[in-house]
């Protein structure tokens, strides 16, 4: 019997493309949908041209479900996506959604929950990749990195081991209604983050937690005062969350350890991340 096609939305975004690798690793059959689509089989899906949707779900047995920062989960795809067949979802949330109020994602758990499919939710702590392939790749370069959280730790964790938990709740059991918060090893200060990069690129690039001199940042560069104001609430409602604690979920799950941060920037460097 033909294997039914696993579906990853956003294939060629950050986790997307490490989900289809890790897929593919294991011999699965995979569809890669993207706007932009790349490589044999990969199908074009845009979330706003609902004409996309068929041949992206058709047959399709389990779905890799993420959006575009900003982007609702359509509940009209999730419904399409069930009707069609597909018996197994896993969600790309985030950590301290609730502390910080993403009504956007808790709308997207939520619908996932209650469409009648396995689901499995992953709330990934910062990604690692945010510092080469993200939003402060170019503070980087740069040479600031503005975060207005002070010294609160996080558990910043690798997209190829968020992937790699994706890939096995895709296809193995054991995941269905499970909320998997994905962290690294060790929990960082952004200042230590930050002088990790900094050592292993050779750059000079230092740290700014402050949330005054966040505002005045995004004052100057044009941004509106409502905007700002939106994005230091949520900051300081994730500072009073607390650090977080590493976390355990990459390893019950894959049978290997978390990749350290410190051992992340140095392959991103020496790949060349923060030439030029």
């Amino acid at each position: 019997m033909t294997e039914q096609p696993i579906v990853v939305l956003g294939a060629t975004g950050r986790t997307g493309r490490r989900v289809v690798q890790a897929l593919a690793r294991d011999g699965r059959h995979v569809r890669s949908a993207s706007r932009t689509p790349r490589g044999p089989g990969a199908v074009r899906f845009a979330w706003e041209d609902p004409a996309s949707w068929e041949p992206t779900l058709s047959g399709a047995g389990a779905l890799y479900l993420v959006t575009p920062d900003g982007v609702p989960v359509d509940p009209a795809f999730v419904e399409a996506a069930v009707g069609r067949g597909v018996r197994r979802l896993v969600l790309l949330s985030s950590g301290a959604v609730e502390e910080m109020g993403d009504q956007r994602l808790l709308d997207a758990e939520r619908l996932v929950r209650d469409s009648g499919a396995e689901w499995t939710v992953l709330r990934p702590g910062w990604f690692d990749q945010n510092f080469d392939e993200g939003f402060f790749a170019p503070a980087v370069v740069a040479g600031e990195v503005l975060v207005p959280v002070g010294e609160l730790r996080q558990a910043f964790v690798d997209a190829t081991d968020i992937a790699a938990v994706a890939a096995a709740a895709l296809t193995r059991g054991g995941h269905a209604g499970q909320v998997y918060e994905v962290r690294g090893p060790e929990a960082l200060t952004f200042a230590e983050a930050v002088a990790v990069v900094s050592r292993v690129s050779g750059r000079s690039v230092r740290f700014t937690g402050d949330p005054e001199a966040y505002r005045a940042a995004l004052t100057a560069a044009g941004r509106p005062v409502e905007v700002t104001e939106a994005e230091l609430a949520a900051f300081a409602a994730l500072c009073r969350r607390g650090d977080d604690e590493p976390g355990d979920v990459v390893e019950r799950v894959t049978g290997r350890p978390p990749a350290s941060f410190a051992d992340y920037a140095a392959a991103a460097a020496a790949r060349g991340a923060w030439r030029g």
